[in-house]
């Protein structure tokens, strides 16, 4: 395809994708309430029958705010359809065994991200518990919290331990391409446990310990895990290249030459020719 036919593609994949992302945010915004109910419940459910104060500082706040809920939503239920458009444009490109790791790697990395937007959907009720004081404590001030600041904090925590989780997945990734060993990997574990600390330390937006902690501690448990899958990976890739007849070779590479010349024996005498015999006279 010449370069104008990869942009007319890319333009047809993209209007189908956005098509997709329509239709998928209509019905987002038709369920928005039910997905703000469950998002607020861990600062809901700490106040009587669920009552809890929100306020909203302009009138197409709550409009605006189920608008963007959709949107999410939208573009959650049109996954399906825009990374199939996507993959499609950029699958030809790719050799066989990259299309095999692609498909490993999606499926590993949704369900670490899932993963973590559970654990940080249960980080933030008991965030709540330490940064917000209990309802008719007696304190002398009332929490009136915005809605829109409440779902940005909510959903930023979702896609902080979401994104986190696909740490020990990168680290993997890293093995396979023969950046680094998993020798070395290991090597570095107590730097790996130290920076993984000041990472949570920096992007939990609570200042309670048990934010970082609770985020912390499954990512030390995957980098292990990742580290374990590394030499299991290199156990594997060693074990191919010695039953292989063209060791480690790739699909997509050559193998080298044996540019080693054996020795040519002297070649034989050549007898002398004899003429040929009259073909016209022996049919004759």
């Amino acid at each position: 395809m010449t370069l104008l036919e990869h942009l007319f593609e890319l333009r047809d994949r993209l209007f189908k994708a956005s098509v997709a992302l329509v239709i998928g945010m209509v019905v987002g915004v038709y369920f928005a309430q039910e997905v703000l109910d469950f998002l607020t419940e861990p600062y809901c459910g700490r106040y009587a029958e669920g009552k809890c104060p929100f306020n909203a500082q302009s009138p197409v706040d709550p409009f605006l705010l189920n608008l963007k809920v959709g949107l999410y939503l939208g573009i959650i239920a049109s996954s399906p359809v825009w990374l199939y458009q996507l993959w499609s444009f950029i699958t030809p490109g790719l050799h066989r065994n990259e299309k095999r790791w692609s498909y490993s790697f999606v499926a590993v990395a949704v369900p670490l991200f899932l993963a973590g937007a559970v654990l940080a959907h249960f980080v933030v009720a008991k965030g709540l518990e330490f940064l917000l004081p209990e309802a008719g404590d007696g304190s002398s001030f009332t929490i009136d919290l915005n809605i829109n600041g409440y779902f940005d904090f909510v959903t930023g925590m979702l896609l902080i331990f979401g994104v986190a989780f696909e740490f020990p997945l990168i680290v993997f990734m890293l093995n396979l391409a023969g950046v680094v060993s998993a020798k070395r990997l290991l090597s570095w574990w107590r730097i790996a446990v130290f920076m993984i600390f000041v990472f949570t330390a920096f992007v939990t937006p609570t200042p309670d310990p048990f934010g970082m902690t609770i985020l912390a501690i499954p990512m030390c448990l995957l980098y292990f895990v990742a580290v374990g899958a590394s030499f299991l990976n290199e156990k594997r890739r060693a074990k191919a290249a010695l039953s292989s007849e063209f060791g480690a070779v790739g699909d997509d590479e050559a193998s080298e030459l044996d540019y080693r010349v054996d020795p040519v024996a002297a070649p034989e005498p050549v007898e002398t020719p004899e003429p040929v015999p009259d073909a016209d006279r022996d049919s004759r």
